[in-house]
């Protein structure tokens, strides 16, 4: 399997062996507000990696940390009149309630402020080093000129780490513009902890690199998050880590996730268009074609994160993407009625045709997740994988037999449950069946049976149902009007 690395900016091979896990870290929530689907995008993504990799045999050791103590945090803790604690503690409930709702799970939580003697060790190694340096009443920076090689993840030098737009560490003291606190010290009002150089806290990047030097040692194999925490989060992480230990590489594979925009421009709440998960889930949408308003599901936003490649910018438009998403859902919910339900001969035998068929899909759906891991390219070989099993059937002779269709119904659920999707078996309503069987005796008689048959079909639409005219039976499904339901 080859993952794109952002260090050396090629795709590497990913070492993996079965019974040695593989460690895997990837940046939780700084835990001062609702995750938003931008957050969904990262973690459904390596969600769908974890599922991956496990169903291939490998086992996975993955590890998140929440940021429980931040500038954030505090500062909307102020807002709110209410304890930095108390904040953090609600938000990181709320974490765990939307990941679940959403079918995330199999990582391990680390929060920072449980491993306050962790991030002074390896405060205290830097200082020992002479990597990290003291602005007194502030705190404990390090001192980028020790390390010649800041920047080689993000690709800047240490002249541009100022950046106006990133979560830079601002002190007029400090000795290059760069720098980053590892320690701040206690100010009235806030959160702090005892640590042999005062009272105080930790910086946002010490954090992670202490829980993953407890979990997983000075080096590990990946580490995941997104695009947007390159710089200068884990530009700092790659920079402590490696001058605390004089190990490198720190990580060997670096995975990094693209961009949600809303509407082209970057979620805000300044901008009025930032969305959590819950707004999402809860916010009843018009698709563009006019349709009734639907509310989309936690199955919608998997679809619509994984039918992407994890690392191409993910454009949201409201009235566009969800539809698009729930149509994927309900082309491969047709595929799967079809092959329950549609007109098949007995037979206990699989032809050539279609064992080689299958065959050669689960190579091409695997070598798609292998290649760089492009989740949208495998969900297509599901579609694809219909269309030549159409014409393989009316090649050899018409429809499926029991069998067949039963081994194809076998392979598209493993794949939709490898996804995490969890979709309900569509049940047509018995009067929608006895219209459709009435529309279907119409339909028999030709041109004097036509118009009786349409209205039959526009009644049935009426009703919530899409039909799909074929010989010698028609189709009947749900429209995605009333997806809720399934």
């Amino acid at each position: 399997m080859k993952i794109y690395d952002t260090l050396s900016g090629d795709k590497k091979t990913l070492e993996i062996t079965k019974g040695v896990p593989l460690k895997l870290f990837v940046c939780g929530p700084t835990v001062y507000d609702y995750p938003h689907i931008g957050h969904a995008r990262t973690y459904l993504v390596f969600d769908m990696f974890v599922r991956f990799l496990t169903a291939q045999g490998y086992s996975v050791h993955y590890l998140q940390n929440i940021t429980d103590i931040d500038d954030k945090i505090i500062d909307r803790a102020k807002q709110e009149n209410t304890d930095p604690r108390t904040l953090a503690k609600k938000f990181e409930e709320a974490y765990y309630e939307d990941m679940e709702t959403l079918g995330i799970k199999g990582a391990k939580y680390a929060r920072a402020t449980d491993h306050i003697p962790e991030i002074v060790v390896q405060i205290q190694t830097l200082l020992k080093k002479g990597h990290a340096y003291e602005i007194p009443g502030d705190g404990y920076y390090f001192d980028l000129s020790t390390f010649p090689e800041y920047g080689k993840l993000s690709h800047r030098t240490a002249l541009q780490a100022e950046d106006s737009v990133s979560r830079v560490d601002d002190s007029t003291k400090k000795r290059n513009k760069g720098d980053f606190a590892l320690w701040k010290f206690e100010k009235p009002g806030e959160p702090a902890w005892e640590s042999p150089f005062g009272r105080g806290r930790p910086g946002w990047h010490i954090e992670d690199t202490a829980i993953t030097e407890k979990e997983f040692g000075p080096q590990y194999d990946m580490h995941g998050g997104a695009i947007d925490l390159i710089f200068p989060h884990h530009e700092a992480e790659l920079t402590q880590q490696e001058s605390a230990s004089g190990k490198k590489p720190f990580v060997k594979i670096w995975m990094h996730t693209g961009f949600l925009l809303i509407d082209g421009k970057k979620m805000s709440k300044s901008l009025g268009n930032f969305i959590t998960i819950r707004d999402f889930l809860n916010t009843p949408i018009t698709p563009i074609q006019g349709n009734p308003k639907y509310k989309p599901t936690s199955q919608t936003l998997r679809m619509m994160t994984l039918m992407h490649h994890y690392r191409t910018p993910l454009n949201y438009i409201e009235k566009l993407m969800p539809q698009q998403a729930q149509d994927r859902l309900w082309s491969i919910q047709s595929y799967l009625f079809r092959l329950s339900h549609g007109d098949r001969v007995k037979s206990d035998k699989i032809r050539a045709s279609i064992s080689k068929l299958l065959e050669e899909f689960e190579r091409e759906f695997n070598s798609k997740l292998e290649n760089d891991f492009n989740t949208g390219e495998a969900l297509a070989s599901i579609d694809l994988l219909w269309r030549k099993l159409l014409a393989v059937a009316r090649d050899t002779g018409g429809l499926l037999n029991v069998t067949e269709a039963d081994a194809v119904k076998k392979w598209i659920e493993e794949k939709v449950s490898l996804f995490g999707f969890q979709l309900k078996p569509v049940v047509i309503p018995e009067e929608i069946q006895k219209l459709t069987k009435e529309m279907d005796e119409h339909r028999s008689k030709k041109k004097e049976g036509y118009s009786k048959a349409t209205d039959l079909r526009e009644k049935i639409l009426a009703l919530g149902f899409l039909v799909e005219n074929e010989e010698p039976n028609s189709f009947v499904f749900p429209l995605v009007t009333n997806w809720e339901a399934y």
